[in-house]
């Protein structure tokens, strides 16, 4: 099972990226900020700016799921699963890091991709964020996924998706993530379904009470505020990433996954009887200025739609994805910290 995914996720890492010489990439968008909003170790600002697609609307993957406007096939392919949009009017908005539930293995997707209506089954790469089992599980359809309510939390593991896109290392940050998280709530966060399941880890009880605590406090943040297109997070007084949308509505229907991510994030590096730094806007601003003047760029057309760029500098990784159906607006901006 292993050497399966191991040659699968080598393959998919041959295809995955061209290099491409620099271009000036339009630049963001005129944005102010509001903030901080603070619980704990956990620090959020929010990214105030235009609508760029007003009187387009799309769906996320989950609520896609859940109306059955979209089908996520399993291929038996570790490194790279099938979507079908099968409804007759209506765009889906898959986000990088999202995860799927189900299929023969649980799944990170690896790149944002934009679905169209009746698109036929498009190709989108993937990593396991399990290990061992390769059947269904319990009364799950081993054929497709049947929802994704969770997203890849944590720089570190976001880079491994987003970064350097290797296997081992998807997996190396998801047993982190679970031995961190184990330690906060005093107790083993691994489902005997499967114990190498991120996505079950985060459906763990005692994780999820844990977590309440972030959601009360920040959950509603952005009610009332019409122009807000994205977040900068930061945890333990440190700036981790940003994630920046090209409308509002796209960040409202983003905003509940990437907030329960990032509180897991948080949760897991939470100490008690540490004391951090207040993270300030000047702070924030540098950070998306370097991200976006980072010289070191690659290319990879992820569909006939969808392009995504990613940008490396010595601090952080920014990925751009751009709508080639909406003149190559850029749908959405990643912000990593290394």
């Amino acid at each position: 099972m292993k050497l399966h995914c191991w040659l699968a996720a080598l393959s998919t890492l041959a295809l995955a990226v061209s290099t491409a010489t620099a271009q000036p990439a339009a630049p963001p968008e005129e944005l102010t900020f509001s903030g901080p909003y603070t619980h704990q170790n956990l620090t959020i600002f929010l990214v105030h700016g235009k609508d760029q697609l007003a009187g387009r609307k799309f769906l996320t993957l989950q609520e896609a799921l859940e109306q059955k406007k979209i089908v996520v096939h399993e291929t038996k392919n570790v490194g790279e699963l099938a979507v079908e949009n099968v409804s007759e009017d209506v765009e889906v908005f898959i986000q990088s890091g999202d995860i799927v539930k189900g299929g023969q293995q649980d799944r990170v997707l690896g790149y944002d991709l934009i679905v169209s209506a009746k698109s036929g089954k498009v190709p989108l790469p993937s990593f396991c964020v399990e290990q061992g089992r390769w059947s269904n599980r319990g009364q799950e359809d081993g054929g497709k996924f049947g929802s994704s309510d969770n997203n890849a939390y944590g720089k570190a593991l976001k880079l491994a998706v987003n970064g350097v896109r290797n296997q081992s290392e998807v997996w190396s940050k998801v047993k982190e993530a679970q031995m961190k998280l184990a330690k906060q709530v005093g107790q083993s966060v691994e489902n005997k379904a499967s114990p190498t399941s991120l996505q079950l880890t985060l459906e763990d009880k005692k994780v999820i009470e844990n977590l309440e605590q972030y959601h009360k406090a920040l959950a509603k943040i952005a009610d009332g505020k019409k122009d807000v297109i994205g977040c900068v997070v930061a945890i333990n007084g440190k700036v981790d990433g940003a994630d920046v949308f090209a409308s509002p509505l796209l960040f409202e229907k983003a905003y509940g996954k990437m907030l329960k991510g990032c509180a897991a994030d948080a949760l897991g590096e939470f100490d008690k009887d540490k004391k951090h730094p207040a993270v300030t806007v000047e702070a924030v601003k540098a950070f998306l200025k370097e991200a976006n003047s980072a010289k070191k760029e690659t290319n990879k057309d992820v569909s006939k739609r969808v392009q995504v760029s990613s940008k490396e500098g010595e601090k952080n990784l920014l990925i751009e994805t751009k709508d080639r159906d909406n003149g190559g607006l850029i749908i959405h901006r990643n912000y990593i910290a290394k």
